[in-house]
């Protein structure tokens, strides 16, 4: 009894000082919680601006209300009893979140605490579907020769390798100084080249997903068969020898195994990308990492360059163990659209290999994607 009445007094007592927290401190809280941690992308929809778009376009796209979720509406329950009864039956986005959300998600080649420079290794588009809930992620190849916007009065760069529109948009390149930093202006050359538009974006270096994943204790893969990832030749860098079998990956291991490309392909390296990132999700919701996920990721917010604010954050935390497996999908652009070929790299001054393809058939792929009926199902490989 005695200790009944003590665990009512450490919950009344907590109860109380939330209550006088939330009254002298609630609306900078609120503020604080729904501000984006890194400036916007304020690019324009389709239907408020006519293309081409410019480095300098700053018309704010429409925001939408549900896009975000005050501190209070997370913190009421229902009283028992009260008629929750919608007027119709359209489902409800889950977790507070929009209906609909498309993510930026860049990997950034640089091992340096900052962002100053780095090309984007890692090129995904993320479609959230709260309603359903689902979840698609469309695989870009990073050497598209596409044209990059409002930087052609340095060095009369017009076009380039679509991870080099993230390049040319470093402070440490200074060509761009528009919306969104680096994630702008890969974000409008996605929208120029292929009628793409993005509502946030974020961007990971490699230092900060190797913290990222030993946050997390590791995480656990299975390898159908060895994966070779030592050097070919003397400008290859050894990224080790991985046995088949299960394999207990720590972040270091991870990002070598993720960078592996010699040996194969491109395609071959998105696939072990995606292998990755399953076995991410499945550390992230197992009961041991999922109760301490909203202060890991917190405690990555300085290292992680995103305009989605913390409600936003903690609507994609809620939602992630929601997504069934068949409901996690994984595209990317066919690869027999895509053609090897060669241009001129001015800031280099040699020619490079890039992939060349019929644009309007990529912009139908996409198309399908932003509508949400494509991929319709798993493609291999996919989460296990």
């Amino acid at each position: 009894m005695k200790r009944k009445k003590t665990l009512y007094l450490i919950v009344g007592t907590l109860a109380l000082a939330l209550i006088i927290a939330g009254g002298i401190f609630g609306a900078p809280l609120i503020q604080k919680w729904n501000q984006p941690l890194a400036p916007g992308l304020e690019l324009s929809t389709p239907t408020s601006s006519p293309f081409p778009l410019t480095a300098t376009d700053s018309t704010t796209a429409t925001e939408n209300t549900a896009d975000s979720v005050s501190v209070a509406e997370t913190m009421t329950s229902t009283p028992p009893g009260t008629n929750t009864a919608e007027p119709t039956s359209t489902p409800k986005p889950k977790c507070g979140g929009p209906a609909l959300m498309t993510v930026l998600a860049l990997g950034v080649d640089t091992r340096a605490d900052n962002y100053l420079y780095g090309l984007a290794d890692v090129i995904r588009i993320v479609r959230v579907d709260f309603v359903t809930p689902k979840i698609t992620l469309l695989s870009l190849p990073r050497d598209l020769w596409v044209e990059i916007p409002g930087i052609e009065d340095h060095y009369d760069i017009t076009h380039g390798k679509l991870n080099q529109s993230y390049f040319y948009g470093t402070e440490g390149m200074g060509y761009y100084d528009g919306p969104g930093g680096p994630p702008g202006l890969m974000a409008r050359t996605l929208a120029l080249n292929f009628d793409l538009y993005v509502d946030h974006y974020g961007s990971v270096n490699m230092i900060t997903f190797v913290r990222m994943v030993d946050a997390v204790g590791g995480l656990d893969i299975y390898l159908p068969t060895d994966v070779d990832g030592r050097p070919v030749d003397e400008k290859t860098a050894d990224m080790g020898y991985f046995e088949a079998g299960q394999q207990h990956f720590s972040g270091d291991e991870a990002l070598r195994f993720s960078r592996i490309r010699k040996i194969d392909s491109v395609f071959a390296r998105m696939d072990r990308q995606t292998m990755v990132l399953c076995a991410l999700r499945d550390k992230i919701i197992s009961p041991s990492v999922l109760p301490r996920l909203p202060k890991t990721i917190a405690s990555f917010q300085d290292s992680i360059i995103t305009d989605l604010s913390p409600a936003q954050m903690s609507q994609l935390a809620c939602l992630a163990p929601q997504i069934n497996r068949e409901n996690l999908l994984f595209a990317s652009i066919p690869q027999e659209i895509l053609k090897p070929d060669r241009a001129y790299n001015p800031i280099a001054e040699d020619i490079t290999f890039i992939w060349k393809a019929d644009f309007d058939i990529i912009r139908d792929y996409i198309a399908r994607f932003q509508a949400g009926t494509w991929p319709d199902k798993p493609k291999e490989p996919t989460c296990p």
